[in-house]
């Protein structure tokens, strides 16, 4: 007699789920386990792992001719959190439990050889997927539960091994099996310290750099600070050593934490990628990633196969992107960046799907002004010729440093900045004023879709500013018609005119706003 069997789980592409019907078809015939729907090469795998796990657990399968499908079969499925579904499809399907124990139950899981249920990557944005389809209740691995529970409204259960589902089933595995498994004993420390830290959903990590480490450099720290109230790309240039790096690590210490909103996208991209073996908690700092300048164009973008993974510009996603020594970078990686910049996402095409991933980051360049560094030093003398030099700034092109907001020069120290300037506020006191300033940004956008002024459209920069004559983008409409100034250029320095304003309690911009907005622009091209 046949009998199929039909279980719930979910299949994500990109940060969006889509359920999946695991369909298990036992019948009479050669012994055999026949997994069909588009499975890759880890999916495939998982009937041999379902197959020591439930006869570690005394149900053992594969003794008729069971068919498994993943429908809908058109879709491409990856990942071993296809494991405990097919598991539990097969066994009810070949040892008659009852079905009621799988009505509104989905499942997500990893599973050992032993029985053992390992974490898997996504589970926050499935769980989020699962209940938005009605799913009522979800079985996840105990090192996922934490993450799991982050998704309010529907029931989590987390367990440590095949053998304890069952048992809750009601389903008789004798305690010893699934006792004394070496997951069961690791996992229990941990189960302890997650779920007492259950209230707590946002991550809290201590800095490590602070604005008070960074001596002198008055316009790049003004530059900073500006850079973070409005969101704004910046270019930073200067001799090795004058503390481009340390200026960018500090960015995130004086940025706003993340809304609820933001830490979830946050988070559920991280659980994609797996930057975590188990999620804790919310990520609710913005993130902060500076990849070595060897990445290649699918570690910032994004890529892989069948589903494509996301990049480092979407694990930035309300962040900031550092790219030191940008200059080094490939200059066919750089350019990908332009369409993310402009639009706030990625979409990586395949020939079976596109998968789209935000990517609202901010982005954070650092480069010598010249191969040898030594162009802008005071006591020694520059080695490179012009060609070297030109050859160097056109490492960075013309589009994506049209792009960038703020190109801001990064002066050597002198003596007097490190022996007579004073004590430099710290990452603390600048945060607070950027707060503010971001308030007034947030209050002037209301009744809009946006919070920053770098997500202002260019046609919406009119209606914002009634204030803003004609008399005062007098200078930007010369710039334009000279040529040295982009259209997209022009609204980037009245977005920036803005943020000064904020930070200095305007309410529109006035002529210094601007003035200062066009000056961080353009400081920095005599090198790049």
């Amino acid at each position: 007699m046949s009998r199929v069997v039909s279980v719930k789980t979910v299949a994500l592409l990109g940060l969006e789920g889509q359920i999946v019907s695991v369909e298990a078809h036992c019948a009479q015939g050669l012994p055999a386990i026949t997994l069909v729907g588009l499975p890759d090469a880890a999916l495939r795998e998982a009937k041999d792992r379902v197959k020591a796990a439930a006869s570690c657990c005394q149900y053992p399968i594969g003794r008729r001719k069971i068919t498994v499908n993943l429908s809908p079969a058109d879709l491409p499925k990856t990942g071993s959190s296809f494991d405990l579904p097919i598991a539990v499809a097969v066994l009810w399907a070949e040892h008659g439990f009852p079905m009621h124990l799988l009505k509104e139950r989905g499942f997500l899981g990893e599973l050992g050889l032993d029985g053992s249920l390992h974490p898997v990557k996504g589970v926050l944005p499935a769980v989020r997927a699962a209940k938005e389809t009605g799913i009522r209740e979800i079985v996840v691995p105990l090192a996922n539960l934490p993450e799991a529970r982050l998704v309010s409204g529907i029931v989590v259960r987390g367990y440590r091994h095949l053998g304890e589902l069952l048992n809750d089933c009601g389903i008789n595995v004798d305690h010893n099996i699934w006792a004394k498994s070496a997951a069961f004993v690791s996992d229990v420390n941990m189960s302890v310290s997650s779920s007492s830290e259950t209230n707590n959903k946002h991550s809290s990590v201590k800095n490590t750099v602070d604005l008070s480490q960074v001596r002198g450099q008055t316009l790049a720290r003004m530059g900073l600070e500006i850079a973070a109230i409005g969101g704004h790309h910046l270019l930073m240039v200067g001799v090795p050593g004058a503390g481009k790096t340390m200026l960018a690590k500090c960015l995130p210490t004086i940025m706003p934490p993340l809304t609820e909103t933001e830490a979830v996208t946050v988070t559920s991209i991280h659980s994609v990628f797996g930057t975590q073996q188990a999620v804790q908690k919310l990520i609710n700092i913005p993130p902060f990633l500076a990849p070595h300048h060897s990445a290649s164009l699918p570690a910032l973008v994004g890529g892989g196969a069948p589903v494509p993974k996301p990049g480092l510009i979407s694990l930035a996603h309300h962040g900031v992107l550092f790219l030191d020594e940008a200059p080094e970078f490939s200059p066919r990686a750089l350019d990908s960046l332009r369409q993310p910049l402009e639009e706030g996402k990625v979409t990586i095409s395949r020939s079976r799907l596109s998968v789209d991933y935000p990517a609202r980051f901010q982005l954070v360049m650092a480069a010598n002004p010249c191969p040898c560094g030594n162009a802008m030093s005071r006591g020694v003398a520059c080695t490179c010729t012009v060609a070297m030099r030109r050859r160097y700034g056109q490492r960075l092109s013309g589009p994506l440093l049209d792009r960038i907001d703020m190109q801001v020069v990064v002066e050597p120290l002198t003596a007097a900045d490190l022996e007579y300037s004073n004590v430099p506020e710290s990452s603390e006191q600048v945060a607070q004023r950027v707060l503010e300033a971001r308030e007034r940004a947030i209050y002037r956008l209301k009744d809009t879709p946006w919070n920053s002024m770098r997500e202002v459209p260019g046609a919406a920069l009119a209606s914002l500013g009634r204030g803003v004559t004609a008399d005062l983008l007098a200078g930007l409409h010369r710039g334009v018609s000279r040529g040295s100034l982009s259209m997209r250029g022009m609204e980037r320095v009245l977005k920036v005119a803005w943020s000064v304003a904020d930070s200095r309690g305007h309410d529109t911009p006035d002529g210094d706003d601007i003035g200062f907005a066009m000056s961080l622009r353009q400081q920095g091209k005599t090198y790049v």
